[in-house]
């Protein structure tokens, strides 16, 4: 058996489940998921829409709600949004964007509620 036949076998998983091959093939597969860095396919964690985190009294929103939104209207917003997806009446006293390290931009706004 050649180069391209033990290739073939590799790219098509062709080696039996309790052979040493399949145990290194499962190894490297495992070893990519778990050691390759989060940085390197940008995968940074995103608010779903408004998340409410309540050990830091506030709500984690999705940046485009509060797109073009000045910022002085930015708690009246939050509290808008808020109220219409908790169905409550929320006083956010204030909003802060909250930044991406590696590409400056804006992941979502974190809004806080009166304590």
């Amino acid at each position: 058996m050649g180069l391209m036949g033990t290739l073939r076998r590799l790219i098509f998983w062709d080696f039996p489940r309790t052979s040493w091959q399949w145990d290194i093939i499962v190894t490297l597969i495992l070893a990519f998921i778990f050691l390759t860095p989060r940085d390197l396919f940008r995968d940074q964690p995103r608010a779903s829409s408004i998340q409410m985190l309540p050990a830091q009294q506030g709500f984690l929103i999705e940046p485009k709600l509060l797109a073009n939104v000045s910022q002085a209207d930015l708690p009246r917003k939050a509290a808008e949004l808020v109220d219409q997806r908790f169905k409550s009446h929320t006083i956010i006293t204030h909003v802060e964007p909250v930044f991406d390290e590696t590409e400056h931009e804006i992941t979502g706004y974190m809004a806080y509620t009166k304590p």
